[in-house]
């Protein structure tokens, strides 16, 4: 059921085969499995299919790569990157998990935001 429930809270999706440019602001859940070229702001969760591919600078509150990214990244919660997901750019969040097979090439900076607004 929790899995539903999850599918129910998604406010756009992109499919595959499908191509964007621009800028995507959002609230809740997005999840992208085409193309996506621009740039993206979220209050919630950015779902990268596998299949994925992103050209984009991202400010969201949690990321799940399971695609391609290229980009900066600043995440205000969660950044997770499953297989087979490749994320290539720099990356700023308190929490980034890397599961095994997934790649990342970049620089990151794991911090909870607080330092900055001190």
């Amino acid at each position: 059921m929790a899995n539903k429930k999850k599918e129910e809270d998604v406010k756009a999706f992109l499919g595959k085969g499908a191509e964007f440019t621009g800028k995507l602001i959002f609230n809740g859940t997005v999840r992208i499995d085409g193309k996506f070229s621009g740039e993206i702001y979220g209050g919630g969760t950015l779902v990268v299919g596998e299949g994925a591919s992103l050209e984009a600078d991202i400010n969201v509150d949690v990321i799940v790569i399971s695609g391609d990214v290229h980009g900066q990244i600043d995440v205000k919660e969660r950044i997770e990157i499953h297989p087979p997901g490749r994320l290539e750019g720099n990356v700023r969040a308190p929490i980034f998990v890397i599961k095994e097979g997934g790649i990342f090439e970049g620089i990151s900076r794991m911090d909870d935001g607080k330092s900055e607004r001190e």
